[in-house]
Order: C-alpha cells, then sequence, then structure tokens
C-alpha cells in the first residue's frame, strides 16, 4: 500500500483528498491539518508515494510546508487557492511535480489521477535518446521527478541495443539530430519490429521545421515536441500517451478475457495458441490439456446458476494458481483449456496434482464436492486445432469411461 502524506487545513478538503485517495485500492492517506502535524508525521519516517500540500496553512503561510516535504525527498503536489505566473515559476524552481488551483471537484480528481500515475511510473521504463549530455540530463530530471525508471543512449544505434537487452520499455523520447541514427531512422526501425508495435514513441526536435513533426508521426511515432519545451507540455504530453495506451491495452484486453472466470478466452486461445506452436523449436511437443467440470449441469440444476457461475469463477482461479507458467483458456461452457511448453513429464505430473487438489477442495458456498475429466494431447502437431480436437476427444473419452480420470493416449 502506497501512502500518500496530505497537509490541508481545511476540513472539507481534507474529507475530500482522504475519500479519493479512499477510493483507490493502492493508496492510503495520511492527514495532517497543518505544519506541526506534517512534521511530527515526517519524523515517523514513513516511506511515502508522495505529498499533497497546500502552500499556505495558519503556522506556514509563506509554503513552508513544500520546502518541509521536499526536504523529505517526497514527490510533492502543491494545492493553492490563488496563481499566477511569478507562484508557478517559483513553485517550478523548487521542485514541485505541479501545482493545481482550488477551483472544483474536477481539479482534486486531477490531484489523484496525478498521484495514481506517479504509483504506476514506479514500474515504467522509458528510454531518453539524446546526443547532448545537457538536454539528456534535463530530460530525465524531469522524468525522475515523476519516478519513471531512465534508460539514456546518445543515438539511434545504442537505443536500439537497449531495446533489445531491455524488452519491457515502454516508452521512447527521442531527438531528431544525433550521429550513427538519427530519431527518425530509429522510429522506422523500431516500428519495423513487431514486439515494439506498441511502444509509445516522442519525438523531439529544436529546429524550426514545420513538416518534421508529421514527419515523424506518419513513420510511427505517437507524438512531437519542438524544443525548448514548456515543463507542463511535456508532462502533458507523457502522461497523456501513456494513458492512451493503457487505454488501449484496458480494450484490446477485454476482447481476450472470458468476462465471468477472468481468464482468456476461446479467440485468445486460437491467436495466441497458434504462435506458441509456431515458435516451438524444442524436442518436446507443446502439450494441449482439455479440462472439463464433472456433473456441471446438475449443480445449475439443483443449487442454481448463481451457484454454477460461482463453481465456474472458483474452478477458473484454481486452474491459474495452479498452472501460473501455463496459458489457462476458459474453451466454453464448464471446459476449460491449458497449454504448456513445459517439460512432458513436469507438466503431467502437474496435472495429476491438479485432479487430486480438485477432489480434496470445497467449491463455493456450498461447499460443493467435485471432480474432473482431463484429455491430453502431447503429440507433435503442425496447427494448434488438430491438438485440440485429440485432446477433446480423449477428455469425452475420459468422461464416458467413469470421468475423475486423465487420459493422454488413444491406446
Amino acid at each position: 500500500m502506497n501512502k500518500v502524506l496530505v497537509v490541508e487545513d481545511s476540513l472539507t478538503v481534507r474529507k475530500i483528498l482522504s475519500k479519493l485517495l479512499e477510493d483507490n485500492p493502492y493508496l492510503t492517506p495520511i492527514l495532517c491539518k497543518d505544519f506541526a502535524e506534517a512534521t511530527q508525521e515526517l519524523k515517523k519516517g514513513h516511506d511515502f508515494l508522495a505529498a499533497i500540500v497546500d502552500l499556505n496553512l495558519p503556522d506556514a503561510p509563506n509554503g513552508e510546508s513544500v520546502d518541509l516535504s521536499l526536504s523529505y525527498s517526497i514527490p510533492t503536489l502543491v494545492l493553492t487557492g490563488n496563481f499566477d505566473e511569478f507562484t508557478r515559476a517559483q513553485l517550478l524552481d523548487l521542485g514541485v511535480l505541479d501545482y493545481i488551483t482550488k477551483e472544483s471537484r474536477y481539479s482534486y480528481n486531477q490531484v489523484i489521477k496525478l498521484i495514481d500515475r506517479l504509483r504506476k511510473n514506479l514500474t515504467t521504463k522509458v528510454l531518453v535518446v539524446e546526443d547532448s549530455v545537457t538536454s539528456r540530463n534535463y530530460i530525465c530530471s524531469l522524468l525522475k521527478k515523476f519516478q519513471f525508471q531512465i534508460y539514456e543512449a546518445s543515438d539511434g544505434l545504442e537505443a536500439l541495443n537497449l531495446l533489445a537487452e531491455h524488452q519491457d520499455i515502454r516508452m521512447v523520447i527521442s531527438d531528431h539530430r544525433m550521429p550513427n541514427m538519427d530519431g527518425y531512422e530509429l522510429i522506422k526501425a523500431i516500428r519495423h519490429e513487431r514486439r515494439m508495435q506498441d511502444l509509445i514513441f516522442i519525438g523531439l526536435s529544436g529546429t524550426n521545421d514545420g513538416v518534421l513533426s508529421s514527419k515523424f508521426i506518419k513513420s510511427g511515432a505517437n507524438d512531437f515536441l519542438s524544443k525548448p519545451f514548456y515543463h507542463e507540455e511535456f508532462f502533458c504530453r507523457v502522461m497523456q500517451n501513456l494513458e492512451a495506451q493503457e487505454m488501449i491495452q484496458t480494450i484490446r484486453q477485454s476482447a481476450n478475457i472470458d468476462p465471468l472466470t477472468q481468464v482468456y478466452n476461446r479467440r485468445y486461445l486460437i491467436e495466441q495458441g497458434e504462435e506458441i506452436l509456431a515458435e516451438d523449436t524444442s524436442t518436446s511437443a507443446v502439450t494441449v490439456c482439455m479440462i472439463d467440470i464433472d456433473n456441471f449441469k446438475s449443480v445449475n440444476d439443483n443449487q442454481g446458476h448463481k451457484a454454477g457461475d460461482m463453481l465456474l469463477q472458483e474452478f477458473a482461479t484454481l486452474l491459474k494458481e495452479h498452472f501460473s507458467e501455463d496459458l489457462v483458456v476458459r474453451y466454453g461452457g464448464e471446459e476449460f483449456t491449458v497449454i504448456s511448453t513445459r517439460a512432458l513429464k513436469e507438466h503431467l505430473g502437474n496435472v495429476s496434482q491438479f485432479i487430486n487438489l480438485v477432489r480434496s477442495s470445497r467449491f463455493t458456498q456450498h461447499e460443493l464436492n467435485i471432480t474432473c475429466s482431463i484429455g491430453i494431447c502431447a503429440e507433435k502437431h503442425t496447427d494448434l486445432e488438430t491438438q485440440i480436437d485429440i485432446a477433446d476427444k480423449r477428455l469425452y473419452q475420459a468422461k464416458r469411461t467413469g470421468k475423475d480420470r486423465i487420459i493422454a493416449s488413444d491406446s
């Protein structure tokens, strides 16, 4: 849980911020009504994700609360009732993340949104590509304030090597003019690689060439900024691109996830399973298991469909936990598929453990004792559909011959 320090003399504002922070399951507010309370709280040595600080407090009327939180190296967001350009420059010079005026509930929602972004940024990797050491240090310092994990490169070739080494980098911020490989060539090389299609790319340039921005974006960049840029504009672009990427991922995920059980659906199985099969170059084959809950219809008939849905959810959770290294899919109804690339002996042992685990477990509030039947295809085939069909036939053979058993061959 991430603790957020709130220093605010208004009881109403404290209540609003407390409620909004508590609505986020990852955030916990620590509330202080004045500078003195904040000082005592900070002396306790808590590890704070961020601080939300009122600029003018009764016992700290000149922004001393901001200096206090920054002295503990806590990313600090300032709330202020009044705003002008002098205040803006002063706060940015101090090193605050941002400043937000107390205008409406939307302002407070912006505060919480930014705090949650900080939480996500702790595991978000950004690559800065810039041949100018001064410019690179400046961009990195801005990103570090917002808790990003930073990698640095001085040209496009070095950037590509880092992207190959650290494949979980989510964003590249690159200058245009660089030796060896410039930013324009870099984005073309990145978009040529399938695995980097979702990588966010923001181009930068200090030239006044109006065509350059469109040239970058047409080549695959997500955004473009002209240097010099304002602190706020830079972060707005970074945050908006990250949010857009997350929204696309959510939409894509929802298309691939079964809404009831929260495991992958049949559509994803066909798409991803074929890729797994195509990538398999080992001597052992990809293993396909078809798993079916025995006598599921009687649960719906005797306990109702709500109990049946709950059973499916709990069974799927058990599958995900037990086959955590494998692809788990709801194939349809009460039938599930597990695809594994692990060593066959290890996987078959895991399957045997699972059927025993199901026998000894109790499901739903009705304490249901159930069993399952499993069909396995471990032989090599050229397509996934053939393996699924074979595993499915063996599953129904297991059900016809008494249920609660595993059949892995046709003999």
